[in-house]
């Protein structure tokens, strides 16, 4: 809730007048009057101070002046504390206090902390006041930690061109942490073992980690449920991940010759993997020894992700099959359509698919080697399992049209093929039928259907990856896959 919003609520009301026009007060005090009109001082101190604890600090601080009832509230909340340097030519947040007013903040108010998020500064600055702050009684406790150096990304290598070593400080919360995400930062080599019990949340973003240290980061993460990595360098080239806790992983790289390679050694409830903002031009690679769970992946573009899975230590190879993935996402410019059927023999029991068109900018050829679909060798998902086809940004020219018939034509128990354009035109519809010859469909009752695109209005990726609750994360992948 806004200040102005509670100061909108505790307002009295508009005088009423009779019928002569003048004012008419009812029987009672005045302050009875401003009683009743402020409605909200008449909420218990427990609700009060829970409404402040999801204030901005700003407005948090701010509700102290609406009367005197509320002076020791905010002192008595969690700490919600959200600061931010400010960046020659930007303009200042509105939601974030200064630097200069943290050392204050956290002097005045006694802690524990719900949320401290620190960004926008750069390698080396605010090094004193940081480790002020993470020893302070105010940062004791510490839910949820946001710290995100500023960095520029070398355009060549990938690679931020300066990093801000991780303060041990940071981590002095680590029995309370339930969410973490560190940007712009590098682990020490001689990182001391450590213990998150309950954290569940974990985002590296443009972070140089060395390798064991990494498995013992997560080895230490007793409750971990989420992990999202973007641009994480690895001395040892690769990122093991062991987890009993894990549901959700996302991996991203930046094509460099120090992108790590992520290796899911054993991670029996994974559920979710993943690869959001694919780059073009590079390669990621994924090694799946064990995730006997895995249900929903994607989207990566055939032609240039390696995707190599083993059911346990034996010689790895991508052809093995992957019978637990139900949903999968995929990239393609509609050029390649051998390359994304030879992808979906490896999922027999796939029920819905998603193809994700790009620009042609991006076009992936067939190769001359890909084995080409010959209708004695069914694809077995095609013929009893795939439910459900959805082409996102679907344009409509030839190749696209090409490849989206060839699902209608061989998918033999859809029920549903949706398009999703973004010069959505229903006069069209008709047209479009004929171009992909939906009179001919395989599966009689299946539903065409065609819809504008939907428009993205939260580019929070950090939370739409982290959202466990959504079944099914690619419904809204605009808001964190770039087609």
């Amino acid at each position: 809730m806004e200040k102005t919003e509670v100061a909108a609520v505790a307002a009295p009301g508009p005088e009423r007048l009779d019928s002569d026009g003048n004012a008419w007060k009812r029987a009672g005090s005045s302050d009875c009057d401003e009683a009743d009109s402020d409605l909200i001082s008449k909420l218990p101190d427990d609700m009060l101070s829970a409404i402040i604890s999801l204030l901005p600090t700003k407005d948090a601080g701010r509700t102290q002046v609406l009367s005197r009832r509320w002076r020791p509230l905010w002192r008595s909340v969690p700490l919600n504390l959200d600061a931010r340097a400010k960046l020659p030519g930007s303009p200042a947040h509105p939601h974030t206090v200064p630097v200069s007013a943290v050392s204050k903040i956290i002097s005045q108010h006694p802690g524990p902390a719900r949320r401290f998020s620190f960004s926008g500064f750069h390698a080396g600055e605010f090094d004193a006041e940081v480790e002020s702050w993470f020893h302070s009684r105010a940062l004791t406790k510490l839910e949820e930690l946001h710290f995100c150096c500023h960095t520029r990304i070398n355009s060549s290598s990938g690679l931020p061109e300066e990093s801000q070593r991780l303060p041990l400080s940071a981590l002095r919360s680590a029995s309370t942490l339930l969410v973490a995400r560190i940007s712009g930062c590098y682990f020490p080599n001689d990182m001391p073992s450590m213990n998150f019990p309950v954290l569940t949340q974990l985002s590296l973003i443009y972070v140089s980690i060395p390798g064991d240290v990494f498995h013992g980061l997560l080895s230490s993460c007793h409750a971990l449920e989420s992990l999202y990595m973007s641009g994480v360098c690895s001395t040892t080239g690769r990122l093991r991940v062991s987890s009993p806790t894990l549901r959700s992983i996302a991996f991203h790289h930046w094509p460099s010759e120090k992108a790590a390679q992520l290796v899911i050694e054993d991670a029996p409830h994974l559920v979710r993997l993943l690869i959001p903002y694919n780059s073009q031009d590079g390669c990621v690679t994924i090694l799946v020894i064990r995730a006997p769970k895995l249900k929903i992946l994607g989207p990566f573009l055939p032609v240039l992700s390696k995707l190599l899975v083993s059911e346990g230590i034996s010689p790895v190879s991508s052809a093995n099959w992957m019978r637990s993935v139900k949903v999968l996402a995929l990239r393609s410019s509609g050029y390649a359509l051998h390359a994304v059927l030879n992808i979906l023999r490896w999922f027999p029991s796939l029920e819905k698919l998603y193809v994700i068109f790009h620009p042609h900018r991006y076009i992936e050829m067939d190769k001359e080697d890909d084995p080409q679909y010959d209708p004695l060798h069914p694809i077995e998902c095609l013929q009893t399992h795939l439910k459900i086809v959805v082409f996102k940004s679907f344009v409509g020219h030839e190749k696209q049209v090409n490849f989206a018939r060839f699902f209608v034509l061989n998918a033999k128990v859809v029920n549903r093929i949706e398009f999703e354009l973004f010069d959505y035109k229903s006069e069209s519809v008709a047209y479009q039928h004929q171009l992909l010859q939906v009179a001919n469909r395989a599966s009689r009752g299946a539903q065409i259907q065609f819809r504008s695109q939907p428009v993205c209005k939260d580019h929070d990726v950090n939370k739409h990856i982290h959202d466990l609750s959504v079944a099914d994360p690619f419904i809204h992948c605009q808001n964190w896959v770039h087609a």
